[in-house]
């Protein structure tokens, strides 16, 4: 879940890289950046710790992601500045969340009993974009054995289900009243 602190910080993010033309790689540092910090928690810690000065801190983002867009990594210092390192992933997020927006796309799970093929993931993608009003779905494929067959879409708030298992349990309450 995303906090407004995060949320402001995205947007002003999405501005920026909206009026630089960037959107895309922004977007893509960002993801490499949450990957770096899910792998090796211990960065965070050492943007928190007292130890050393914010100036230090900057520096060392700045040398551990000197391949990053310069507006990613002048984000993360002005996080670093304000005490909000936690923010980071959040801020992601939010900014994921802006991207795909302005590009007409949404993420989406797709509950498989099996690993869909990219066809597969092409038909859903543009059967139920139409259907939340989006042009296009990133899709996640997770596999879930107890839904026995068929398919749940779940995008944002919405979640299609089609599912032998969610009909079973139609089908039982009917029968059972």
């Amino acid at each position: 879940m995303s906090s407004t602190i995060a949320n402001r910080y995205a947007d002003a993010l999405f501005q920026i890289a909206l009026e630089k033309q960037v959107v895309v790689e922004v977007n893509a540092d960002l993801d490499e950046l949450v990957k770096v910090i899910e792998t090796t928690p211990e960065l965070i810690s050492l943007l928190n710790t007292p130890k050393f000065s914010i100036e230090r801190k900057k520096q060392i983002v700045a040398e551990v992601f000197a391949n990053a867009n310069p507006i990613v990594v002048n984000a993360i210092q002005l996080l670093i500045e304000k005490k909000r390192v936690n923010e980071i992933a959040n801020l992601a997020r939010s900014y994921k969340q802006l991207a795909a927006e302005a590009q007409g796309s949404a993420d989406a799970t797709v509950f498989s009993t099996r690993a869909l093929t990219d066809q597969e993931k092409d038909e859903i993608s543009s059967s139920f974009g139409k259907l939340v009003g989006k042009e296009k779905l990133t899709i996640t494929n997770a596999i879930d054995p107890s839904i026995i067959g068929g398919v749940r879409v779940q995008i944002g708030n919405y979640i299609f289900d089609n599912t032998v298992a969610s009909k079973l349990e139609n089908l039982k309450r009917t029968l059972v009243g």
